[in-house]
């Protein structure tokens, strides 16, 4: 993959009001990869409904310590959402395989990273997503310049934190925006 001239790696996107498609009205993703061959990124703000780690541990088989954290599972994108991956704090590095998104943040989709977390071994912050967003070449840079997204540097607040349902205003007070005085349409001059 060749890195664009503006690369989105470790941004986040955030959804205008008027996103057309329901599965990412309101999401704020934080982007794991971006190059001319496409986009690749997580949802850090949509809890995956009915899903509980300690759960998927039980069904993957993982044994976990009585002391394990509980990590919020997410949806993270409507491509391969049966598909697991973790994003986290840079402190942890699988021997399977992590891409280091930046110094700060890594992501590891592989099981090792949850026996890990399981045995209170994994990284620091840590947050899982089933699925992932994905755009192909000039998808994600055509979607932005329609006005479907705006760019923000990362908070670990909005990427790990549990108030997903103040992530989206969050992410957007970091640029200085008040939703509330958002306008669903855009304009051109």
């Amino acid at each position: 993959m060749t890195t664009p001239t503006t690369s989105l790696v470790g941004k986040l996107l955030i959804a205008m009001p008027d996103m057309g498609d329901p599965r990412f009205a309101q999401s704020v993703i934080y982007m794991c990869a971006h190059s001319d061959d496409g986009g690749m990124g997580l949802i850090v703000n949509k809890p995956q409904i009915g899903v509980q780690f300690a759960d998927l541990l039980d069904q993957l088989g993982i044994a976990k310590s009585p002391d394990v954290r509980d990590i919020r599972v997410h949806f993270g994108g409507p491509v391969e959402h049966a598909r697991g991956f973790v994003l986290h704090s840079g402190d942890y590095v699988s021997g399977a395989g992590t891409l280091q998104v930046d110094d700060h943040i890594g992501m590891t989709a592989t099981l090792d990273v949850l026996e890990d977390i399981a045995k209170g071994n994994g990284p620091k912050a840590s947050m899982l997503a089933l699925g992932y967003a994905g755009w192909g070449p000039g998808q994600l840079e055509a979607e932005i310049a329609q006005n479907g997204w705006l760019i923000c540097d990362p908070r670990d607040d909005i990427i790990f934190g549990r108030a997903n349902e103040h992530k989206w205003s969050a992410a957007l007070k970091v640029l200085g925006i008040n939703p509330l005085l958002l306008s669903p349409t855009a304009g051109r001059a």
